[in-house]
Parts: structure tokens; sequence; C-alpha cells
């Protein structure tokens, strides 16, 4: 194996790296009393503003940038629910809840992208099949476990003491974490219905760098109308080094990793790419820990580990779905295969003459 069948892994290691980056820094710039609205509005932004340029200069003269009506409502609902929606209440999840839990929750998203599959008729279910079985239970793990952590604290593992009134990273009161886990829910809703979209875009628009644009640009004109709306001080809008900063960070990670999931999910599917979640996860929690001194609890803990298990327990059911999946196809192509070889041996060429033209032969031929 080269580099080239590596390639995929190591966009997604990176991506929930660039991820947990902005989680963090994100967290670190609301607490600082930045609007998340408008945060997600400037990062939708300077997203576009960064990649547009990529798009543009990189054409080579093809007509493939160009959107059908099907493709435009589709983006355009991509972005909505995918992307201006879902960072907004994200955002508003992490300010009430943490990092930690934040990136916890959205593990839920294979199993909830399951489900929604199972209500729309695109996934089966055989209770008979042990695969089918697993999934079901790996859902029942991953929604107990989000429940776990949004209604069962427990004591403190880490950062136990009490941080001063005075500190940047204070944390948000307890009676709080539940309505921020609900919006971390809805957060994870979104996420699924993004990944079914989706497929369904990739299919018929094959072009990673000019989807990501286009779905960057219709998401930085929704999110602008939500702030709009939502904040009417104008103060809010005014940014200080530490928010342009994260703002940057969140733009730029934006730009890439849309155009890298939408790289990966063409070529990978969609449930390689949920693999690298629980990475994200990890890698959160101990960034947060760290530096936004966030405390770490029992229950916490338990949900999040419920979380990641019942994530892989679905994962694994759905590749033993995709695997029967090829099994069946490189059947079907054999038997095709061979059905074309006997077709190939048994043909006649009709215009070969049936008896041989040399006389010799064909006087033989009566004698015997």
């Amino acid at each position: 194996m080269g580099l080239e069948d590596y390639k995929a892994t190591i966009i997604l290691i990176a991506c929930q790296f660039m991820y947990s980056s902005v989680t963090v820094t994100g967290k670190a710039a609301i607490l600082q009393h930045m609007s998340p609205r408008v945060f997600v509005a400037y990062r939708q932004f300077i997203a576009f503003f960064l990649i547009a340029p990529f798009a543009f200069f990189t054409r080579k003269g093809t007509k493939g940038y160009l959107l059908g009506w099907k493709n435009f409502w589709l983006i355009f609902l991509l972005s909505f629910f995918g992307v201006a929606v879902n960072q907004n209440i994200y955002f508003e999840g992490l300010y009430l809840a943490s990092s930690s839990a934040a990136s916890a929750l959205i593990n839920l998203v294979p199993a909830i992208t399951f489900i929604m599959a199972y209500t729309l008729g695109l996934e089966k279910v055989r209770l008979r099949s042990l695969r089918s079985v697993a999934k079901i239970i790996g859902t029942v793990f991953c929604v107990s476990g989000a429940v776990v952590m949004a209604l069962l604290k427990g004591p403190k593992l880490l950062n136990m003491e009490l941080q001063p009134k005075n500190s940047l990273f204070l944390q948000s009161g307890d009676d709080t974490w539940s309505i921020g886990c609900l919006f971390l829910f809805g957060s994870a809703c979104c996420w699924s219905i993004w990944f079914i979209l989706q497929a369904h875009i990739t299919a018929s628009y094959d072009n990673p760098l000019w989807l990501a644009t286009w779905t960057c640009l219709f998401a930085t004109i929704q999110s602008g109308i939500l702030a709009l709306v939502f904040e009417h001080d104008s103060k809010a809008w005014k940014m200080d080094t530490l928010g342009i900063f994260c703002c940057f960070l969140a733009g730029l990670v934006s730009a890439i990793t849309v155009f890298g999931q939408a790289w990966c999910i063409a070529r990978r599917g969609p449930l390689f790419s949920a693999m690298f979640n629980p990475l994200g996860t990890v890698i959160v929690t101990v960034l947060a820990c760290i530096f936004l001194h966030e405390e770490l609890y029992i229950g916490s803990l338990i949900g999040a580990l419920a979380v990641v298990i019942g994530l892989y327990v679905v994962l694994w059911g759905k590749a033993k779905d995709h695997e029967e999946m090829n099994e069946e196809t490189s059947q079907i192509n054999k038997q095709n295969d061979q059905f074309s070889d006997n077709i190939i041996s048994c043909k006649i060429d009709l215009e070969e003459p049936l008896l041989s033209e040399n006389p010799q032969t064909s006087r033989s031929v009566q004698y015997n």
C-alpha cells in the first residue's frame, strides 16, 4: 500500500485535530462574551473568502461548477441544516455545557443517521441478522450515553478546585448543562441530515472543491441573516484580538474540512468518515482540561464511553453490510463474466463457410 491508500485516513485524522482546535478556541471566544451567532457568521464569511479563489482559479475552463435547480436546492438545504443551523445551536450548546460534552455528543451522529435512514427506507433491518442487531444495540448505547451525560454528572475527576471569580474561563452554571446538551443533540441531528444530503449531492455533483465553495457561500448568507435577526445590538459585531484570531482559525478550518470531508465521503463513504469522530472527543477533552480548566465528571466520562462503544458497534454493523454488498457485487460480476465467456465460446462466425474450400479436404471428408 502506498500513500494514496492512506490519504483519506490522514485527511480525516487532520480534520479531527482541526475540529478540536475550533471547539476549544470557540469556547474561549464565546466565554469572552462573543455572540455564538456572530461567531458563526464571521466564520463562514472567512471560510468562503479563503476557499473561493482556489475554486475560481482551478476551473480549467470547464462548466462543472455550474448548478442546476436540483443541485441548487440540495446544496441550499445542505448549507442550512448542516452548517447554518448546525453551527449556531452547536456553539450555543458549547457555551451552556462544555467542550468535552460537545465533542462526545457529536458521536451520536452515526446512530441518528441510522435511525433517519431506517425511517426514510434507506436502511434495512433484519432482526435475525447479527449486524442488524449490532446496529440497534449500538444505537441504544449511543442514546443512553447521551442521556447519562445530560442528566448524570456525578463527582468531579479533574479540575476539582473552584476557579477564581475573576478567571477568564469561568464555567456555566449547572442549571444550563441539560439545556446545552439538548442543543448539542439537535446539532447531532443536523449533522445526520448533512450526511444524508451529502450522499445524494455527491452522486450528481462530483466536484468537491466547488461543492465546498457553494456550501460556504450559502452558509455565509444564511448565518448572516440569522445573526441579524437575533442580534440587534451593533456592539455584538465588534471583535477583540482573541475573537479575530478564533474567527479566522474557525473559518480556515471550515474551508479545509468542508472540502476534505466532501472528498473523503465521495471516495470512501459517510461510514468511513464517521469512524474518526471519537478521536475528536479524546483530543477536545484533553485540550479543554489543560487550557480551559474544564471539570471532568464521572457521569460525563461514563456517558462518553457508552457513546463511543455504541458508535463502534453501529459502525461494525455497517461495515458488515458493506462487506456483504461487495461480496454480492463481486459474485454478480463473476457470473456475468462467466456468462459472457460462454457466449463468446459458443459464438459461430457466420462469415466462415461450413465446408473447407480445399477440394482435397472435401474429398477426404466425403470418402471418410
